[in-house]
């Protein structure tokens, strides 16, 4: 976030924060849908997005205006604030016309797929009054919030071992995996975010990735899994794996080792029961990250308009995309070197710090 206080924002006669959403992939509708329909403190004024056809029944079922341009949807006096959810080479660029223009920022992680881009947004928010924050969904999901409260309240003592997984049940397209930044990035960002705030700082990383087996996507350069060892700044040791094709379901579990306590978050499951047959036991799974944390989505924008209604600093910040990114440029390295790679060191903060240290 930037280094001063955000100016609260100017409000409309609901008294809540008018927000607009620019890109209207399957983030952006899930967004919008969130500020029109389970966000409190937000009100959906308007959406863009460079396909008319997929803008204008969407503005129509949600009451939002639809708006031509970027720089119409930046002139306009009526939006505090915009929700940046287009593809992930517009979101640096984006990001900096918002803070020209005076509007607050969401904007869907990563915040650019260059390092130098990234601290270029990161120095220009830092220099603004801007409330900006990013899309790290799990810092707002109701049970990795309780294991960070219980963790910061000494239940579980010094971290000794952090292991996590996430799995999609299948690969987006090749053309997607192509522009993504890669598993580490498109995927693995969340998962070293989330590491850094409930242990804390990393401090090296080791990682492997198993190349695709179907030559359309072997094409892209990426993996098709992955598994990253991480060695934070405090001594504790961190496993994660990582695939676009777990074929089950969608996964995401997390499982922390303390001195004092272990804790696991662990629920792929779409359905409070089970079907029992003879010789069997079923439940039905998750399929998509979108239906795992769909409370998470609402409660990190609901986040982001309380944060600009009050003129406060949101979070995560802009630090914390530059911090995650660093992280997953490391793994990146360290798989294409098969050798241990340093992420550049940074001061560690009251919030990222739960590693005993």
């Amino acid at each position: 976030m930037s280094a001063g206080t955000a100016g609260g924002a100017a409000t409309g006669a609901t008294g809540r924060a008018r927000l607009a959403v620019a890109g209207l992939g399957r983030m952006g509708r899930v967004h919008a849908r969130n500020l029109a329909r389970s966000c409190p403190s937000a009100e959906l004024v308007a959406v863009l997005d460079t396909r008319p056809e997929v803008a204008r029944p969407l503005g129509e079922e949600l009451g939002a205006r639809v708006v031509a341009n970027y720089e119409e949807l930046l002139a306009d006096t009526a939006v505090d604030a915009v929700v940046v959810a287009a593809p992930t080479a517009a979101h640096a660029g984006m990001v900096l016309e918002a803070v020209r223009a005076g509007k607050h920022v969401f904007c869907e992680k990563p915040i650019s797929l260059e390092r130098g881009s990234t601290v270029e947004v990161v120095e220009a928010l830092s220099a603004s009054s801007v409330c900006f924050q990013v899309g790290f969904h799990r810092r707002f999901d109701p049970a990795f919030v309780a294991v960070a409260e219980r963790a910061e309240a000494g239940e579980l003592g010094e971290v000794l071992l952090y292991r996590a997984s996430q799995r999609d049940k299948a690969s987006p397209a090749p053309e997607f995996i192509a522009g993504s930044g890669g598993i580490f990035v498109d995927m693995g960002i969340h998962d070293f975010d989330t590491a850094r705030w409930l242990v804390g700082e990393v401090e090296s990383v080791s990682a492997h990735g198993a190349p695709w087996r179907d030559p359309a996507f072997a094409a892209t350069g990426d993996y098709e899994s992955a598994v990253v060892v991480l060695r934070f700044a405090g001594g504790a040791l961190g496993a994660l794996d990582i695939s676009r094709v777990a074929g089950y379901g969608y996964e995401s579990s997390l499982e922390i080792m303390g001195a004092k306590a272990t804790v696991r978050v662990d629920d792929p499951f779409s359905a409070r029961y089970e079907w029992r047959e003879a010789g069997a036991a079923s439940r039905p799974l998750v399929e998509s990250y979108d239906r795992r944390y769909g409370a998470a989505f609402a409660a990190e924008l609901e986040h982001f308009a309380r944060s600009v209604l009050a003129g406060q600093p949101a979070e995560p910040s802009g630090a914390d995309a530059l911090a995650a990114f660093d992280v997953a440029q490391a793994a990146a390295e360290s798989c294409r070197l098969g050798a241990p790679v340093a992420v550049p060191p940074r001061p560690g903060s009251p919030s990222t710090r739960r590693d005993g240290t």
